[in-house]
């Protein structure tokens, strides 16, 4: 689930980067380094989460065996 809303933060963040890279073409180069920054952001952000999930799915796995 975390992969899922990962993936969906970094096709929005693609997308909306791209849409005012085309509505704003005297600045394309600087939202394009703005939706870099952007999609930095979001996946250090998600590394926590997703260790958190994996730790769950290993602890799960081992209380079944």
């Amino acid at each position: 689930m975390e992969l899922l809303h990962l993936a969906i933060g970094l096709v929005t963040v693609m997308a909306l980067t791209g849409l005012a890279a085309w509505a704003y073409p005297l600045g394309r180069e600087e939202i394009w380094w703005c939706g870099g920054g952007a999609t930095l952001a979001l996946l250090i952000d998600s590394i926590r989460p997703l260790r958190r999930a994996r730790r769950a799915d290993v602890g799960r796995q081992g209380a079944t065996r």
